[in-house]
């Protein structure tokens, strides 16, 4: 995915009505590349979501410090476009960027806390759970 998460801030701005938001949302979602099936297993989803959503988390440590990347899917399209705007906040940045972002500073500038349902809410908080959780590990095994 080549959007960025600046692009998805100004695009929801931009997007005055919900509705429009939700489309938007789904297509970030339609732009992940699918995962194989081989990886949507146990191992890789990701506990507390009603959705099935697979996180696969890849560490790259030259230069000494831990640079963690990001592929993930969902069975729903709502959730796949939510698992698209959490893979451009997180993706591509070293360890200790992911633990200091303001995750709900940038959610409440998109204004998802008060436009998902209770269900989709703890599962977004679940999937910024692991994705924290793989950057505390990751900064460990550094």
């Amino acid at each position: 995915m080549t959007t960025t998460i600046d692009e998805i801030l100004e695009n929801f701005e931009f997007l005055d009505d919900w509705e429009d938001r939700y489309k938007y949302l789904i297509d970030l979602g339609k732009e992940l590349p699918d995962l194989p099936d081989g990886e949507k297993n146990e191992t890789n989803k990701v506990r507390g979501c009603v959705s099935q959503v697979w996180l696969i988390t890849s560490v790259d440590t030259r230069g000494g410090v831990p640079v963690v990347s990001f592929r993930g899917d969902s069975d729903a399209l709502i959730v796949q476009g939510l698992v698209a705007i959490v893979l451009a906040l997180f993706s591509g940045k070293t360890a200790q960027d992911i633990l200091d972002t303001d995750v709900e500073d940038v959610f409440n500038r998109l204004g998802l806390q008060e436009h998902l349902t209770p269900q989709r809410s703890n599962g977004l908080k679940s999937m910024v759970g692991r994705i924290r959780s793989d950057a505390e590990g990751a900064l460990a095994a550094a």
